[in-house]
């Protein structure tokens, strides 16, 4: 048996170009992106000439065909230099994975090669007021009409929100429960639903919304695959988006990483480089141990996800260690600048207020450790 840590050739010249494409094309915007609160316009056709927002679907819907091993590449590589345009990468590997295992072929052919070219955003919407974490209760019902389906209730915390142009919206069609939810895809431009944006700490660009669906009809080919199906389907996609996101905590988490030390190489004080004295040199040498430890695990569960293994624990257990890891190595790579680490010409404190973002999004801590325990311990001796 052997053991490789090592990445193909091509996915090694992959990730360069992804590399190559953000320092020259995301990472000038960042900070203005930041301050406008916006999404430049140009950004998803930008992502999608590269082949970023197609990475998971066939090549014969316009994509990629891309393994897990890739999308956690350019997520990493793209947070390096912008966090929140790793967001178009999930948002489409995640509601294209959801179309794949649900949506007929007419439903694929429609969607999926709209969303690989960058015309089409697209957006999970899951989350209600009163149903983030336990979404198996969400309310927002799909009550049968003529031809099809009338969606009503209020959706929240939607990534990219304000900017989707179709949604895999999850709603009540049977009974309380799981199995009560089915899954749609729908056109979100339709004068039967109101959007209004977030005011928030960070991820500034990426238009977190919540979306009121007002009677909004659905056609009958709207449904992804069965009715009762549509929880079930999105919980599939969790368990290799998490991987992916906890890999763009940890991207973001390594430029800071790299920016503090450098900075300790050449800051003198008292005659010689700050990185002289264990005080800083010591907490920088534990960032990137831990650092590296939770980018092997995020990679060997999208190796799993690749194989066709069970990934379900390695992917929840990095969604709750990566974030907060990269907050600590954030906030400890600020605090090696000193007074100019909390200048806002330095990108240190934008990084630290995105990352924060992504140990709620996606899936708490308290969520992701709970499908741990279980799988761990088993559901009758878990929390």
């Amino acid at each position: 048996m052997t053991m490789d840590f090592g990445f193909s050739s091509d996915q090694e010249t992959f990730r360069a170009s992804v590399r190559e494409f953000a320092r020259s094309t995301l990472a000038p915007h960042d900070a203005e992106d930041d301050v406008n609160g916006a999404m430049r316009p140009e950004m998803p056709r930008q992502m999608a000439n590269i082949g970023l927002t197609g990475l998971r679907i066939p090549d014969k819907y316009g994509g990629q065909g891309a393994g897990a091993l890739e999308v956690g590449i350019a997520a990493e590589e793209v947070a390096r230099a912008d966090l929140n345009a790793c967001y178009l990468i999930v948002n489409s590997t995640l509601v294209s994975e959801i179309m794949l295992g649900a949506a007929d072929a007419d439903q694929c052919r429609r969607w999926l090669p709209s969303i690989a070219d960058g015309s089409t955003i697209p957006a999970l919407v899951l989350t209600e007021p009163e149903h983030g974490s336990d979404a198996a209760s969400l309310t927002v019902k799909a009550e049968p009409d003529a031809g099809g389906w009338r969606l009503t209730g209020e959706k929240t915390s939607i990534t990219m929100g304000m900017y989707a142009d179709v949604g895999v919206v999850l709603a009540r069609t049977g009974n309380a429960g799981p199995s009560g939810v089915s899954a749609f895809i729908v056109d979100l431009d339709d004068g039967h639903i109101t959007r209004s944006v977030f005011d928030d700490l960070g991820n500034r660009p990426i238009g977190r919304a919540s979306i009121y669906f007002d009677g909004m009809p659905v056609p009958r080919d709207g449904l992804l695959g069965a009715e009762g199906s549509g929880f079930t389907s999105a919980m599939r996609g969790f368990d290799y988006s998490r991987a992916v996101m906890a890999l763009a905590c940890l991207g973001t988490a390594a430029a800071a990483l790299d920016d503090a030390i450098g900075y300790a190489r050449i800051r003198t004080a008292f005659g010689a480089p700050i990185g002289t004295n264990e005080g800083v040199a010591f907490p920088l040498v534990e960032c990137a141990t831990r650092l590296r430890a939770a980018r092997l695990l995020c990679y060997e569960a999208l190796w799993r996800k690749d194989q066709g293994m069970p990934h379900t624990v390695e992917a929840n257990m990095v969604k709750w260690l990566a974030p907060k890891l990269a907050v600590e190595i954030v906030h400890q790579s600020l605090l090696t600048f000193g007074h100019t680490g909390y200048s806002s010409d330095n990108p240190q404190g934008r990084r630290l207020r995105d990352v924060i973002g992504l140990e709620i999004g996606d899936g708490t801590a308290q969520i992701t450790k709970l499908v741990v325990a279980r799988n761990l311990l088993g559901r009758a001796a878990a929390p």
